[in-house]
């Protein structure tokens, strides 16, 4: 049976989802197909519905992610490194972002990707269309759910545009809603919604799987980080990740160094990345494996203008560990600073960590409001 019933149990059952709770009436009450073309994938398979219905049907009512769109709908060719660029999220994740998000009778939600609309159709059940505002970078994404959100019976506020930008004049929110990865949390966000909830994806190319949960004061937000979700990153700036031989070109020659910093250290320890993350921006990794049983490693650095990379060699019983880096940045010299730096501050887990937003930037403090540690530097310009 393939049903938002049978969705429900396994929400329920995995303990995902109190069956007391609001949002259960919301997974029982939205159709997910509505929101889902003939072919989406998941898993790394293909689902098509014209081809087997019925494993169509289970994966849409399975608690999977299915993304319903790869490199902005653009054909790059066979060969091209294919990115996600949007997607219905995996409901479990969805709850999740929704429980932080804390949503109460009468609030106004700003909606920062709209996607398949299926989040927002939940929001629109729990609270009515009227109060639901979402909004797409992507118009013909942006077309499809509003088709599809009146195809279910609702009709929110569907609107196409930059939404780390782009917010309606003069409209201000109870809570803002992220369905992707932001690296900055935008300054509109805080401005429009005073003294509401701002829940988004957060972090950059080194490490992006948080949630951001911050109240909003006086003109700033502070709050801290939760979960470990993986959401697509933002359209509205450069993209990170790809494949290593997208950015190295056989022949390039770089800079030979050597580090008594195990690349193994940095990229196998989940709350080193999170706070070299902070310290490294417009960047992202990749572990290469030997693949012959030896246990050795390339850790690969790349900036996101494609300029510059770097290598960390890891072999096992070593001490030392050869590194080479090309082009205007010193990629592993920036990992390694940020490395340190964290060290020096007690290498701290990410939940000791906060983050403010206000007029001037990010800002990342130590245990309490205040006890500011690092001033986030800003990621790339919008674009």
């Amino acid at each position: 049976m393939s049903s938002p019933e049978r969705l429900l149990e396994i929400l329920i059952n995995k303990g995902s989802l109190d069956p007391a709770s609001r949002w259960a009436a919301a997974v029982a009450g939205v159709r997910r197909e509505l929101f889902l073309g003939n072919t989406f994938e998941a898993d790394g398979r293909t689902f098509d519905r014209r081809a087997d219905p019925e494993r169509w049907a289970w994966a849409v009512y399975a608690d999977l992610p299915l993304t319903t769109q790869v490199d902005e709908g653009q054909d790059l060719g066979e060969d091209a490194y294919r990115r996600p660029t949007s997607s219905s999220s995996m409901p479990t994740v969805m709850l999740q972002a929704l429980g932080l998000l804390d949503v109460h009778d009468g609030h106004r939600v700003f909606e920062a990707g709209a996607g398949t609309g299926y989040n927002a159709a939940w929001l629109c059940h729990r609270l009515g269309p009227d109060r639901v505002t979402t909004m797409d970078i992507d118009a013909r994404v942006a077309a499809q759910a509003e088709a599809a959100l009146a195809a279910a019976g609702f009709h929110p506020h569907v609107l196409c545009g930059n939404a780390e930008r782009d917010l309606p004049d003069g409209e201000t929110y109870d809570r803002i809603l992220g369905t992707y990865t932001v690296p900055d949390i935008p300054y509109v966000w805080v401005e429009r919604a005073p003294g509401g909830r701002i829940v988004t994806p957060w972090g950059g190319g080194i490490f992006h799987y948080s949630f951001a949960v911050l109240d909003v004061g006086e003109g700033e937000a502070h709050g801290r980080f939760a979960g470990h979700p993986a959401f697509m990153s933002t359209r509205a700036r450069p993209a990170a990740g790809g494949r290593v031989s997208d950015v190295y070109r056989p022949g390039d020659q770089g800079v030979a160094g050597r580090t008594d910093i195990s690349p193994r250290a940095v990229a196998g320890d989940r709350d080193a990345l999170f706070w070299t993350d902070l310290m490294v921006r417009d960047a992202w990794h990749h572990v290469g494996e030997a693949g012959d049983g030896s246990d050795e490693a390339t850790l690969w650095l790349f900036s996101t203008d494609r300029s510059s990379w770097a290598t960390a060699e890891y072999v096992p019983g070593h001490d030392a560990y050869e590194t080479e880096q090309y082009g205007p940045r010193r990629l592993w010299d920036e990992v390694e600073t940020a490395y340190r730096t964290w060290q020096r501050l007690g290498s701290p887990d990410r939940d000791r960590a906060g983050l403010t937003a206000d007029r001037k930037g990010q800002h990342v403090w130590l245990d309490r409001v205040g006890n500011t540690v690092l001033d986030v530097p800003p990621a790339a310009e919008l674009i």
